[in-house]
């Protein structure tokens, strides 16, 4: 038997393994009408006359509601509370769950590192939008809906959110840091090493603990996962940049965690590498300079028939968006560094020029056809050269659809 049909029946044991664990967890939960608990608040959504928090710890994410906020609970404090379980199905106990509760009380909290680094960050702004955009594409902390809804007039949400794009900044200023270190003892002590490699995995274990650091950020999870397997493949002598490469990632990470099948950043990460790969198998043999700027529009418009029909707004401020993504390569790791030395607030009059723009926001539906249909095209670009074509033509509609839907 192949190593591959080897391979794929391990990684399916292991998920028929973690999906049986995490349904008796589920019946451990549900086996009591009331259940008492920590919690950290994740999230926090004023209503008109209530308000939403988001609480997750390490088994479970659920939502519930509370009248007021006496106790001024805020983003990443912990909580005791009772909260009622007795009508909860799996399918909801893995994707999270909307429940009440009752006697919830704040936990008086210890700072711990996490807290210490989103202080140094946010300590340097006045604007609270400015603190918490920061703290978001640093350390995948929640944004308030003012704050989203700007990020989803501009479509740079996928920015904010950290992803692949942040770990490969990362990953780049790690490595010719440590390089410019190591290269002298390099030579002098371990010539017979290869530095790069040594760097490689040296800065993928720094990234680790940011990974450790952050929770599980699925996103993020996917990234590091397709990083170390990019390694692996590398060292091997396979080719990386392959769809089977990340239809192997995906079944790997769902085999350790299935409860992120349901998780939405996760899936739209792998859209967004799946469109890169996409761009690489047609386009790779165009002019750099070509590239540089077309990538981003490409992608761009790959996507956006997918985030139409998944948030179902648009604006017109979103033909930016590649723009700003080129823009951005540039603002993050200079913003992180900024922060590191202690002048994070170079760029706040820009940020809040930004923040004043009136929004342009509108509805917009695509049809669930239209949608089977580009995904369907989009697998069957792979191998075809001709459904690829197909493919921008559809995304060309998408985008002239979009145009006319603004006016």
């Amino acid at each position: 038997m192949k190593f591959k049909t080897l391979f794929f029946i391990a990684l399916f044991v292991i998920f028929a393994t973690n999906t049986t664990s995490l349904y008796l967890d589920f019946l451990k939960l549900t086996s009591q009408e009331i259940n008492y608990g920590l919690f950290k608040t994740k999230n926090i959504y004023d209503k008109n006359d209530y308000i939403v928090l988001k609480l997750s710890n390490n088994d479970i994410t659920f939502w519930t509601s509370m009248p007021t906020n006496e106790q001024n609970i805020s983003i990443g404090d912990n909580l005791y509370l009772y909260y009622f379980t007795n009508k909860i199905d799996f399918f909801s106990y893995i994707k999270g769950f909307y429940t009440k509760s009752f006697d919830i009380v704040k936990q008086q909290k210890e700072i711990e590192t996490f807290d210490k680094i989103k202080n140094h960050i946010t300590n340097q702004h006045e604007n609270p939008l400015i603190s918490q955009l920061y703290s978001a594409i640093f350390l995948s902390t929640a944004i308030s809906k003012e704050l989203r809804d700007i990020c989803v007039d501009f479509g740079v949400s996928h920015l904010v959110a950290i992803s692949g794009f942040h770990l490969g900044v990362l990953t780049f200023i790690l490595y010719w840091s440590v390089f410019i270190l190591y290269n002298y003892f390099h030579k002098r002590y371990f010539p017979y090493r290869n530095i790069k490699f040594d760097i490689v995995v040296f800065s993928f274990f720094v990234l680790f603990l940011y990974l450790y650091l952050l929770g599980i950020v699925p996103s993020l999870l996917r990234a590091y996962v397709m990083g170390v397997f990019a390694l692996i493949l590398h060292r091997s002598n396979i080719k990386i940049i392959s769809f089977y490469s990340l239809f192997t990632i995906v079944v790997i990470i769902l085999s350790f965690m299935p409860s992120l099948i349901f998780s939405l950043s996760l899936w739209l990460s792998i859209f967004g590498v799946f469109y890169i790969f996409l761009f690489i198998k047609y386009f790779s043999k165009q002019n750099k300079i070509f590239l540089f700027f077309f990538f981003n529009i490409w992608i761009y418009l790959s996507l956006s028939p997918i985030i139409f029909y998944i948030f179902e707004v648009a604006s017109i401020h979103q033909l930016y968006s590649p723009i700003v993504s080129i823009l951005f390569s540039v603002f993050y790791p200079l913003s992180l560094f900024l922060h590191i030395i202690g002048f994070g607030g170079l760029f706040d009059d820009m940020l809040l020029w930004w923040f004043e723009i009136k929004s342009t926001i509108f509805d917009i539906t695509i049809s669930p056809y239209f949608i089977g249909l580009y995904l369907l095209v989009s697998l069957l670009s792979i191998t075809n050269k001709k459904s690829f074509w197909l493919l921008n033509i559809l995304m060309i509609g998408n985008f002239i659809y979009f145009l006319n839907s603004n006016i």
